[in-house]
C-alpha cells in the first residue's frame, strides 16, 4: 500500500484536527492533504515527477517538509532528505548519485543549490523564484495515489561505511509501515491526542517519528532549529506530550531546567541516536521523571533494532539493564554473529545482526555493498555488541569507525581526506572522544611539519565539510601508534586524549 494513503486516511478521520504547526501558521489534516494534493500534481505536471524518481530535500525544518514528503509518496516518487548542514558538493552528490529529478531549497541555501546540476530546482518560502513551492500550489489536485508495490521505494536515507563513501540505504513502503508499527507497539501509542513536538532535523530520525505522528492523527510542532529554552516554553504552553531528542539536546535542555519548568503534560521523552553517559541519563530520570525511552537503530532499520521502555527507566529499575539498548523490537530479530560466523552464546561478543520487516532493500546502485551488509537473511550493522541470557542487547563498539556527535554521524575517513589536504600535514588520525555535552568530540590527532597551526587547519576544515564533521579539537603528535601491519591504533589515542573528567559523574 502506498503510504501516502495510510496518512490521507489518517486525515479523513481528523479533518479538523491540527495536523502541523510551525513558525505561527498551522494547517488542520484536511488542508494538510489538501496542500500535499496540489503540491503532487503541480510536480506531476509541471516537473513531470513519475512514480520512483527521486526528490532531495535540503531544507531547515518548516511545516512543508512533511507536505513533501507526502506529495512524493502520493505520486509514488521517492525522497532524498539530506542534511541542512550539508556542503553544496556533499548535496551534489547525493543529486547524482540518486539521479534526482526534484532539488527542493529554502532561502538559506539558495545560491548553493544554484550550483547543483539537477532538472527543477524548487524554493521553499517566501518570495518569488522562476519554480516555486507555492507556484506548484497552483496547478490543480492530484486526484488519487498512485498505486505502487510495498517493496517500492519510498524513502532513500544515506549512511556510510569505513571509507566515508555515502551509501543510499533504500526504504521501502512496506519498511517504513512497519516502522510506524513498531514505534507505537513498543515505544509510545501514538493517538490523536498526542501532542507530539520535533526539534531535532527532520532529515533523519525526527523525520521517521513526524511520520508516525502523522500516521496516527497527532498534532505534530516544528521547531526550525533547536533551542533548549524554546523547547520547555512550548511543552508548557502547548500541552506537548512527547517528543525525541538526541543525548546532546537533552543535555542541553537539563542545563536550562528549573523549578519553574512546566512537563506535567509529557508522557514521553525518546532519545537515542548517539552514546549517553550513564550520569546524564540518571539526572534525566531524576529531572523528567518517568518518562524517557531509548531506541537504537540505523538507516538501514529505520529506528527499529531495539528499545528500552519507559518502565525500564522507573523506580526499582535494573541499573545493569539501564546502561543496555534494550530487547528486541516486536517483530525484529536481532543476534551476536561471532568472528567465526556462528550465533554467540549469551554475553559473547561479536557482531550485531538484524532480522525483521524494517530492514532496508539494499543500497542504490551499490550490488556489491548490499550483498556485504546483507548477508544469510540478517543486516550486518558493523557495530559490536552482546546480549545477555535476558535478550538486553549493549552496545559495546561501532566497528565502521563511526563517530556520533550531538546525534549526527561524523566518518572518520572523510575528514581524514579533508585534514591531509592541509600543506604541512603529513599524518592524522580522526576519532571521537567521551563529551558530556556532544556525546563524542570529534578530535584530530595530526603529525605535522613546524609552523602548521591548529586554527588554520580548522579553518581549513570549516571551508569544506559541514559544521558538525570539523574536530572540535587538534592535538600535535610527533607519531601516530601503529600496529605491526602499519595499522592505526585509534583505540590508543582515545584512552591517550579522552577528557579525565568524563571518567565520574559531576558532582551534584
Amino acid at each position: 500500500m502506498n503510504l501516502g494513503r495510510m496518512l490521507a486516511a489518517a486525515a479523513a478521520l481528523h479533518p479538523d484536527r491540527p495536523a502541523v504547526t510551525c513558525e505561527g501558521r498551522q494547517w488542520t489534516y484536511a488542508e494538510f492533504m489538501e496542500r500535499a494534493d496540489r503540491l503532487a500534481e503541480g510536480l506531476r505536471v509541471r516537473c513531470e515527477v513519475r512514480p520512483g524518481d527521486r526528490v532531495v530535500i535540503w531544507l531547515s525544518n518548516c511545516a512543508e517538509y512533511l507536505e513533501i514528503l507526502v506529495a512524493c509518496w502520493r505520486l509514488g516518487a521517492v525522497v532524498v532528505p539530506v542534511n541542512a548542514r550539508l556542503r553544496v558538493k556533499e548535496v551534489e552528490f547525493h543529486c547524482r548519485h540518486s539521479e534526482a529529478r526534484v532539488l527542493f531549497h529554502d532561502a538559506d541555501r539558495t545560491e548553493q543549490a544554484a550550483q547543483v546540476d539537477v532538472p527543477h530546482r524548487v524554493f521553499v518560502g517566501a518570495g518569488d523564484g522562476n519554480l516555486s513551492h507555492e507556484s506548484l500550489q497552483q496547478v490543480g489536485s492530484l486526484d488519487n495515489p498512485v498505486e505502487v508495490e510495498e517493496s517500492s521505494p519510498a524513502w532513500v536515507f544515506y549512511t556510510s561505511g569505513t571509507t566515508g563513501s555515502p551509501k543510499g540505504a533504500v526504504l521501502s513502503h512496506a519498511n517504513l509501515t512497519a516502522m510506524i508499527v513498531a514505534w507505537c507497539a513498543d515505544l509510545h501509542t501514538v493517538s490523536p491526542e498526542d501532542v507530539v513536538l520535533h526539534c531535532a532535523p527532520l532529515s533523519h530520525a525526527a523525520g521517521f517519528y513526524a511520520v508516525t505522528a502523522l500516521a496516527r492523527g497527532a498534532s505534530s510542532i516544528i521547531h526550525r532549529r533547536f533551542d533548549a529554552g524554546a523547547v520547555l516554553r512550548e511543552i508548557a504552553l502547548q500541552r506537548v506530550t512527547a517528543t525525541w531528542m538526541v543525548p546532546t539536546q537533552l543535555r542541553l535542555t537539563m542545563d536550562v531546567l528549573d523549578a519553574d519548568s512546566d512537563l506535567s503534560s509529557l508522557t514521553h521523552v525518546i532519545y537515542g541516536g548517539a552514546p549517553i553517559l550513564r550520569c546524564d541519563l540518571e539526572e534525566a530520570i531524576a529531572k523528567f521523571g518517568p518518562v524517557l525511552c531509548q531506541l537504537y537503530g540505523q538507516g538501514e532499520s529505520p529506528m527499529t533494532i531495539t528499545s528500552l521502555p519507559r518502565r525500564e527507566h522507573m523506580a526499582g529499575r535494573d541499573d545493569e539493564a539501564l546502561v543496555s539498548a534494550g530487547f528486541a523490537r516486536t517483530g525484529v530479530d536481532v543476534r551476536i554473529e561471532t568472528p567465526h560466523g556462528g550465533w554467540a552464546v549469551p554475553d559473547e561478543v561479536g557482531e550485531i545482526v538484524v532480522r525483521g520487516p524494517t530492514v532496508m532493500v539494499g543500497y542504490l546502485g551499490d550490488e556489491a555493498a548490499t550483498r556485504e551488509t546483507l548477508r544469510d537473511d540478517y543486516l550486518h550493522t558493523g557495530d559490536i555488541g552482546r546480549i545477555d541470557e535476558r535478550g538486553y542487547l549493549y552496545v559495546l563498539d561501532r566497528a565502521k569507525d563511526l563517530i556520533i556527535s550531538g546525534g549526527s554521524n561524523v566518518y572518520a575517513k572523510s575528514v581524514e581526506d579533508v585534514l591531509a589536504e592541509y600543506p604541512g600535514v603529513d599524518q592524522v588520525a580522526v576519532f571521537g572522544v567521551p563529551d558530556r555535552l556532544w556525546g563524542e568530540a570529534v578530535t584530530a590527532a595530526v603529525v605535522a611539519s613546524n609552523g602548521v597551526d591548529a586554527e588554520d587547519i580548522l579553518r581549513h576544515c570549516r571551508e569544506r565539510i559541514a559544521d558538525y564533521q570539523v574536530p572540535k579539537s587538534v592535538v600535535f603528535v610527533e607519531d601516530l601508534p601503529k600496529n605491526a601491519y602499519g595499522k592505526i591504533l585509534k583505540r590508543e589515542l582515545r584512552d591517550r586524549f579522552a577528557p579525565r573528567a568524563t571518567a565520574t559523574p559531576t558532582p551534584k
